[in-house]
């Protein structure tokens, strides 16, 4: 199953940190406006170096996976909603972690 945004389809699991994206980063637009392979920063949803910030705390807290800034991964991991959860699916997964993050 695919959530419709106006470019891209967003899975399930990208919608789901989308929520967590505009809730603790309190944006003003819906989950499913984030176009999936746009980027997170600069001209795509345009958030800055505090927002990554506060994104890798949600990402600890809701899916225990830590996302270091020293990770020279990092740019690839934050380019995009697609790439961020990939990278959290991933690490889920080879932790035994797998299944939704949502907290109870």
């Amino acid at each position: 199953m695919t959530t419709q945004t106006g470019k891209s389809l967003q899975t399930p699991f990208e919608h789901e940190i989308a929520e967590h994206l505009v809730d603790v980063l309190q944006l003003e637009l819906a989950p499913q406006e984030i176009v999936p392979d746009e980027p997170l920063f600069g001209e795509g949803l345009g958030l800055d170096s505090i927002d990554a910030l506060e994104v890798a705390l949600m990402i600890s807290r809701v899916y225990n996976v830590t996302l270091r800034s020293d990770d020279p991964d990092s740019r690839r991991i934050f380019s995009s909603l697609r790439a961020l959860a990939s990278h959290v699916a991933e690490m889920r997964e080879s932790s035994g972690l797998a299944g939704s993050g949502r907290e109870g």
